[in-house]
């Protein structure tokens, strides 16, 4: 039996609950928490998060088994689910705190995601709008946006359908 190498990764992909389910359902990964990073106010409430007034981005912290998935995966796979050149928000939700970011918490991550953008500029010919930032710390928001497409599954989709994310979502399968 193969010890697992716990780990954690911090993707802001716009809105938490049009990402989470993305990596919920990758091999490794036994946890997606929904919630915020990258400001200075310690606890922010998403209201505060949504009118901009915290600097922090709506975040999803990925609890994973290295062995089973890596950094890089996991990287990949969050540039396909969300629109890398984007620079005001994702999809229809707009302001900071739907801008891109990977928060790294060591140099082989930041390595990793400064590669995986390259890499992308020169496969599109325009430079990714994702900001790779030192992870600081990680707030889960309310319990209520925890799951929230298991909880609600029918308006998940029509979110999913009206923000334009599915197109985006169904070209990664």
């Amino acid at each position: 039996m193969t010890e697992k190498m716990l780990k954690k990764a911090d993707f802001a992909g716009g809105c938490f609950w049009c990402v989470a389910p993305v990596f919920r359902e990758t091999a490794g990964v036994l946890s997606v928490v929904s919630g915020y990073s990258g400001g200075e106010e310690e606890a922010p409430s998403y209201e505060d998060v949504k009118a901009q007034k915290t600097g922090h981005r709506e975040t999803i912290e990925i609890t994973y088994d290295e062995v089973l998935v890596s950094f890089g995966e996991l990287l990949e796979c969050f540039l396909e689910s969300v629109d890398p050149f984007d620079d005001g928000g994702q999809f229809i939700d707009r302001g900071h705190s739907y801008t891109l970011a990977v928060y790294y918490r060591e140099p082989s991550e930041k390595a990793a995601a400064d590669a995986a953008l390259e890499a992308l500029e020169q496969r599109a010919g325009q430079k990714p709008c994702v900001s790779v930032e030192p992870f600081r710390a990680f707030y889960p928001a309310e319990e209520y946006h925890q799951d929230w497409d298991l909880k609600h599954p029918e308006a998940f989709q029509k979110e999913l359908e009206e923000s334009g994310r599915a197109c985006r979502l169904r070209k990664r399968k």
